[in-house]
C-alpha cells in the first residue's frame, strides 16, 4: 500500500479532529483522544500540530475555507432553486469528502455560547447565508437551511459504508427536499 502524502495525513487528522470536536466539544476533546483516533502517538500528533489550540485553529480555518469556497462557487447564480441545488450538491461533496466538517458545522452553529469560536461561527454562518442567498431575518428559510444541513449530516453518517456514487444523489435529494421545493412531477 502506498504511503500517505503529508497532505493526506493532515486531511485525515483534521477530519478526525473535526468529528471529535463535534461529538465531545472543543474543551472535552484531548490531544490524546485525537491521537488515539488517528493512530498516532500524542508526541507524533504534537509534532504536526504543536498544541490543541493549533489543531483547533486548523480545523476551524479549514471549515471556514470550505464554506467560503462553496459560497464563492455559487455567487454568480441567481437566488432560487438552481442556486440552492448547486449549494446542496457542493455540501454533499464536502460531507462525503470530509464528514467531520459537516458534523462540526452543525455542532458549532448550534452552540453560539463558545466565545473562542464565535468569529468562526459568524464566518461560517455568513458563508452559508451567502451561498443560499438567505436574508438574515428570514427565520423560515434559516430553519429550512439548517434542516437541509441536518438531513445531510445524518444521512451521510448513516450511509458512510456505501459507495459515494450510490449515495450522492440520495443525499442531495433529501437535503434539497428539506428546503421545501416541490418535487418534479412525473409525466
Amino acid at each position: 500500500m502506498p504511503r500517505q502524502t503529508k497532505q493526506e495525513l493532515d486531511d485525515e487528522i483534521i477530519n478526525c479532529a473535526a468529528t471529535l470536536f463535534a461529538r465531545h466539544g472543543f474543551k472535552e476533546t484531548s490531544i490524546q483522544r485525537i491521537a488515539d483516533a488517528v493512530g498516532y502517538s500524542k508526541t507524533g500528533l504534537l509534532h504536526r500540530y504543536p498544541s490543541k489550540k493549533a489543531l483547533q485553529q486548523a480545523v476551524l480555518d479549514g471549515c471556514v475555507a470550505e464554506m467560503r469556497a462553496i459560497s464563492t462557487a455559487v455567487a454568480d447564480l441567481p437566488p432560487g432553486p438552481s442556486r440552492d441545488r448547486e449549494t446542496i450538491e457542493a455540501l454533499v461533496d464536502l460531507a462525503l469528502r470530509r464528514p467531520g466538517f459537516m458534523a462540526l458545522l452543525l455542532s458549532i452553529l448550534n452552540s453560539l455560547d463558545a466565545s473562542d469560536v464565535a468569529p468562526y461561527v459568524a464566518a461560517i454562518g455568513d458563508a452559508l447565508s451567502s451561498a443560499f442567498a438567505s436574508a438574515p431575518d428570514d427565520l423560515a428559510r434559516a430553519v429550512r437551511i439548517v434542516g437541509a444541513l441536518g438531513a445531510l449530516a445524518v444521512a451521510a453518517v448513516t450511509c458512510h459504508d456505501r459507495p459515494p456514487s450510490e449515495v450522492r444523489p440520495l443525499l442531495a435529494a433529501v437535503s434539497y427536499d428539506a428546503l421545501g421545493y416541490p418535487r418534479p412531477t412525473a409525466n
